[in-house]
This record gives C-alpha cells, sequence and structure tokens, in this order.
C-alpha cells in the first residue's frame, strides 16, 4: 500500500467522465463568476462617472438660481 492519496493498492488514480465533467463546470462556473464581478466593477465605475455628473449639474442648476436671486435682488436696490 502506498501513502499517497488517489492511489489505492499499487495503482495510479485514473480520471474518470463525472470527475472531469465536474471540473470542467467548476472552471466554467469560476470563469463565469469572474466575468460578472468584472462586469459588475465596470457599472460600478459608470455609476459613479454618472453621480459626479449629476451633481455637478445639480450644483449648477442651484448656482443659476442663486445668481439670479441676487441679479434681482440687485437690480431692486440701488
Amino acid at each position: 500500500m502506498t501513502d499517497r492519496p488517489g492511489e489505492r493498492f499499487g495503482f495510479e488514480a485514473q480520471d474518470c467522465a463525472p470527475a472531469l465533467r465536474l471540473e470542467a463546470h467548476q472552471a466554467m462556473a469560476r470563469l463565469q463568476f469572474e466575468t460578472v464581478h468584472r462586469r459588475l466593477e465596470k457599472i460600478e465605475a459608470m455609476m459613479e462617472r454618472l453621480e459626479r455628473r449629476l451633481w455637478i449639474s445639480v450644483y449648477g442648476v442651484v448656482g443659476m438660481i442663486l445668481a439670479q436671486a441676487v441679479q434681482s435682488m440687485v437690480q431692486v436696490t440701488p
């Protein structure tokens, strides 16, 4: 008998079809999860850029409203 796992009674371990299918399925699942993870990172980066643009536009609108308010107050009081 040998002490190495996968060997029995002096014979080498053989890969069987179900084990190979399972390994292929696990590799495919791992690749799919990595792809989904990369896509999510890209989506999160796009959302951050969109949020930044949104806040810039909000600050722009608020600035315009304040500028119009100040302008109207300057025109009313000489």
